[in-house]
């Protein structure tokens, strides 16, 4: 009787063992992108999981918004993944915590080869890589052709003189379009601002002080508020996330929105009927332009008790045909050099644009207490917009704290 009772034991225990009882796990935090994003990895685990029976993986989706909190409290408390999507420009402040891992010992010229350079340089620091680009865009301006047609506008607006022309007339229809879909809330409320800077010939810092208190930026500042005072944006654009303001875009309520290549397929999802273009964002009068270039990262922290299952699951995620499905899903840009060649994304117009861009591409300083600089500009272009403070004390005032914050 206890021969069979150890026997039955032993076969609980084999059971055990082959459903994956003892497996490794490997948690992952994901950063909501659209409500594809979640299903897609949960898709990505189970194929991974299915080749690699001994281990198991592990997804939470976070809302994009949410995740920077999540992530201090999960890593204060010892308690974070073994895995993460983050922004890229928190990267450095996490470096220097000495709370990612490096990568280096597991990239082959191989797998490095499978990268686009321009999406993988951000997150290479003092010669090591910490991090992959999970995700990549560019901004370009998306104008609706009908709107632009009923003005009497021929072509989308080169320089911002030429936008501001082009939302007055729009103004003149006597409608309720707005000819601009101005930014002021949340995240990005300081990048939509330095689409203006860079056009004006400004940098957001330069020789280590702030650019913010340079002609270029009270240039900007004044321009986007005669934007706002005249009528030709949204009204109240301090409540208007990026979201808020690409869902008037898609609504037909503004006639233009600066956003990166996710809003395409959201067209193509939410307002298929919508008849729009994308173009360049203006230039300034001395021919400056610039573009936003984005990526986020995926990276494995140093905390991990499975790093060597947790970089098999990150190999995975960037064979070309992970790479490709993920971004047909979210609309981003291709950052793997292999999928770049799928039809799907040479052959769409829409992402020519933002490609063609990528050479005046600037990205977010990789400096210590980046995101602390950015609320900083962020409260005073808010600030001017609500008519709280004059211009440029308010640009100098700013520029002060973000000097000591560079210090």
């Amino acid at each position: 009787m206890m021969i069979r009772k150890l026997s039955l034991l032993a076969g609980i225990g084999l059971l055990a063992l082959s459903s994956g009882a003892f497996a490794d796990t490997v948690r992952v935090t994901i950063a909501e992108y659209s409500k594809g994003t979640g299903p897609y990895f949960e898709e990505a685990a189970k194929a991974f999981e299915a080749a690699n029976p001994d281990t198991k993986i592990q997804i939470e989706v976070v809302p994009w918004d949410s995740l920077q909190q999540k992530l201090t409290t999960d890593i204060s408390a010892g308690a974070n993944a073994d895995l993460s999507i983050i922004g890229t420009r928190w990267l450095l402040d996490y470096v220097k915590e000495g709370i990612i891992a490096p990568l280096d010992g597991n990239i082959t010229p191989d797998f490095k080869a499978r990268f686009i350079d321009t999406f993988l340089t951000p997150s290479v620091m003092d010669g090591k890589v910490y991090g992959l680009p999970i995700a990549a865009s560019a901004r370009a301006m998306y104008y609706n052709k009908d709107i632009f047609a009923k003005a009497g506008i021929d072509t989308p607006p080169a320089t911002w003189a030429d936008f501001k022309t082009s939302a007055e007339k729009i103004k003149a229809l006597g409608t309720e379009t707005y000819g601009f879909g101005l930014q002021g809330k949340e995240i990005e409320t300081d990048v939509y601002f330095y689409y203006g800077l860079w056009a004006n010939g400004g940098e957001i810092v330069k020789d280590g002080k702030s650019g913010l208190d340079s002609k270029a930026a009270i240039d900007t500042a004044t321009l986007y508020k005669s934007f706002i005072d005249g009528g030709l944006t949204q009204p109240g654009v301090t409540s208007y996330s990026r979201e808020d303001v690409q869902n008037l875009f898609k609504q037909g309520k503004v006639a233009t929105v600066i956003t990166a290549p996710f809003l395409s397929g959201q067209i193509k999802n939410e307002a298929p009927n919508l008849n729009y273009g994308v173009a360049p964002i203006p230039a300034g009068p001395d021919g400056g332009k610039g573009t936003y270039g984005v990526t986020d990262s995926i990276v494995l922290f140093e905390n991990s008790k499975n790093k060597e299952a947790a970089w098999k699951f990150l190999d995975f995620l960037f064979t070309t045909e992970q790479r490709t499905k993920f971004d047909k899903i979210e609309g981003f840009l291709p950052v793997n050099a292999e999928e770049a060649k799928d039809p799907y994304f040479a052959d769409n117009a829409d992402l020519k644009v933002f490609t063609s861009l990528l050479p005046n591409a600037r990205f977010a300083p990789v400096i210590p207490g980046w995101e602390d600089i950015a609320q900083t500009t962020s409260n005073a272009i808010q600030k001017i917009y609500l008519g709280q403070g004059e211009i440029e004390p308010t640009l100098k005032e700013a520029a002060a704290k973000i000097n000591e914050t560079l210090k």
